[in-house]
């Protein structure tokens, strides 16, 4: 199994706690009472604190909807393994790990609710889910250099396809994707794309 880390960006000890707290707060909430228990009052309350200092940090709700959603289904960093499938795995075994937690299904919907407003709501939410489709638009590239990816293959729509299913499986059919789901879409996705 590839060693898959999630990046986290350098801070000072207190913000991190500061951080750690509010975010932790966020997802305990969403998962314990849905998305309508999430209010700057309610986190204020659960991470010990003040309101001002969370809207400092992140002025509206979608911003800690965001934040919290990319602790949990953040950025990852796969290594090159010398194959695409092993590289996919990895990318989908990380997901799964993520998409099992409680309340990842509330906060997904809650992101894909935000991500049909317009403005600003709207971009924050499109450059969330292009940073935490990099690690796996990568790979499909690694993959080409490497040529058990085929060349003529649209990184993009590929990556959408890697995407796609365990959040459909999750949020539409409302089953928590397994082991088995992960291994038979790696095998089908490197198929494809071979």
């Amino acid at each position: 199994m590839a060693d898959v880390r999630v990046e986290r960006g350098p801070g000072r000890p207190r913000e991190e706690r500061f951080t750690g707290a509010v975010l932790s707060a966020v997802l305990d909430l969403v998962a314990e009472q849905g998305l309508a228990a999430v209010t700057m009052e309610a986190v204020a309350a659960r991470a010990g604190v003040s309101k001002p200092a969370i809207y400092r940090r992140w002025p509206g709700k979608h911003d800690l909807f965001i934040a919290a959603a990319e602790t949990r289904i953040g950025t990852l960093s796969v290594p090159d393994l010398g194959d695409f499938r092993a590289e996919l795995r990895a990318v989908l075994d990380a997901r799964l790990r993520a998409y099992q937690m409680p309340g990842t299904a509330q906060l997904l919907a809650g992101l894909i609710s935000a991500s049909q407003e317009g403005g600003e709501v709207r971009g924050a939410y499109q450059r969330y889910t292009t940073r935490i489709m990099s690690e796996t638009r990568k790979i499909l590239e690694r993959g080409i250099a490497r040529g058990d990816v085929r060349a003529g293959v649209e990184v993009r729509a590929a990556a959408t396809l890697v995407a796609a299913p365990m959040i459909f499986r999750l949020m539409i059919e409302q089953e928590l994707p397994d082991e088995r789901f992960a291994a038979d879409l790696a095998d089908m996705i490197a198929r494809a794309v071979a």
